[in-house]
Formats: structure tokens, C-alpha cells, sequence
């Protein structure tokens, strides 16, 4: 993993960028279930899930929200900060033996109403699988620092 520094003023609207792939496996099914004490059917249970309108078991959505971040975490900027996720939606169901990429594109660049030396960056994750179906979405929101801080 490498450093960079990119400011507030470096983001460019539209700017998209797509990670390498990841394929969805029985073993992360049971990771995820364990670490988070979600045991329900429709992950862990074949034959439940085969009376599901989807017929096999699917992910949970927040490890494939989980998944989906950590592919995109390949830079340390360390003049800017996660502030958070909004508006996030599992959109299409994933399944084991599904490969997932994340594609982030520069949505939206504003002041920062707390840290004048500071902007907002949004950045709009989409989480695709192999047919370039979006299968979950969210906004993550950073705090940028400007190149030459208000004062």
C-alpha cells in the first residue's frame, strides 16, 4: 500500500476509478456469520434457502458492503478522512461463486460547514458483480484537507 497525499482541490467531479475483482466464497459466508452472529437460513441454510424466491443462499449485505469498501482501500491519503456512508442499498442479491469489483466515481465536491480549511468529497460506490449488474450502492463521504487552509 502506498501514500498520497490528495487534496480537497485534486478530486475532480466524475473522476472514476474500478477495483480488481473478488469472488464471493462458502468460507466468507461463514466468516462473516460468525464474526457478527448472523446465523439466519437464507445465508446458512441451503435447503431453506432453495424455498426462497431467489433459490440459493445469498450474501449478507454487510459483508458484501464490507468487501466492497476494502477492495477500494489501496491508497493512504493522509490529508483526508473517511466521514462516513450514506444512502447505502443492497440492490441485487449475491450468491457464493459471484466475483465483485467497486466502481467509485467523484459525485460530489462541497465547503465543509465544520473545518473551513477542509471540503467534502463524496464519492459514489457501486458494487458490481460479473455481469456489471449493480448489486449494492452507497455514498462514502470524505473530509479533504484544501491545499492552502482558510484561516
Amino acid at each position: 500500500m502506498s501514500e498520497q497525499a490528495i487534496y480537497f482541490e485534486d478530486y475532480e467531479l466524475g473522476h472514476v476509478r474500478v477495483t480488481t475483482g473478488r469472488t464471493i466464497t462458502e468460507t466468507d459466508f461463514v466468516v462473516h456469520a460468525g464474526h457478527t452472529g448472523d446465523f439466519f437460513p437464507h445465508h446458512m441454510d441451503a435447503e431453506f434457502a432453495k424455498t426462497t424466491p431467489f433459490g440459493q443462499r445469498v450474501a449478507h449485505g454487510t459483508m458484501i458492503f464490507s468487501i466492497g469498501v476494502g477492495l477500494t482501500a489501496s491508497l493512504i491519503n493522509p490529508v483526508a478522512f473517511s466521514y462516513g456512508y450514506d444512502r447505502l442499498r443492497f440492490v441485487r442479491p449475491v450468491f457464493i461463486g459471484d466475483t465483485i469489483r467497486t466502481r467509485v466515481t467523484i459525485s460530489a465536491k462541497d465547503d465543509d460547514p465544520k473545518r473551513s480549511g477542509s471540503g467534502r468529497v463524496v464519492e459514489r460506490c457501486e458494487v458490481i458483480n460479473q455481469r456489471d449488474e449493480v448489486v449494492l450502492a452507497a455514498d462514502h463521504i470524505l473530509i479533504a484537507e484544501r491545499k492552502s487552509k482558510a484561516t
